[in-house]
């Protein structure tokens, strides 16, 4: 009996297997998506440390498929809608989800 046909047929499958479990399903982000996801998030963070008008310390940015959300608490509207705006202007942002509260 030849052993050979048998063994890669199971090397064949044995790959198979492996390699379906690395390919991205829905609702899972790829690794280049994620990356640009991590950069939006630091550029958006970082503009609102320049920003004298943000308490970026109070403020926490979230980013998924370019979609910034944006969460935690702001001393009055104005600093609320900077900090909106300063995450619009930054590249690859799709949109702005603005959950910051203003605090009393």
């Amino acid at each position: 009996m030849n052993l050979r046909t048998p063994l890669a047929a199971l090397v064949a499958a044995a790959a198979l297997i492996v390699t379906s479990g690395c390919a991205v399903t829905r609702g899972q982000e790829s690794v280049g998506s994620y990356v640009d996801d991590a950069s939006i998030t630091t550029s958006v963070k970082a503009k609102m440390v320049e920003d004298k008008n943000v308490d970026a310390s109070a403020i926490k940015v979230e980013t998924l498929n370019g979609e910034v959300m944006l969460s935690g608490f702001a001393k009055n509207s104005v600093e609320k809608n900077t900090a909106e705006s300063i995450a619009m202007k930054v590249k690859g942002v799709k949109g702005v989800k603005n959950q910051i509260a203003v605090r009393p």
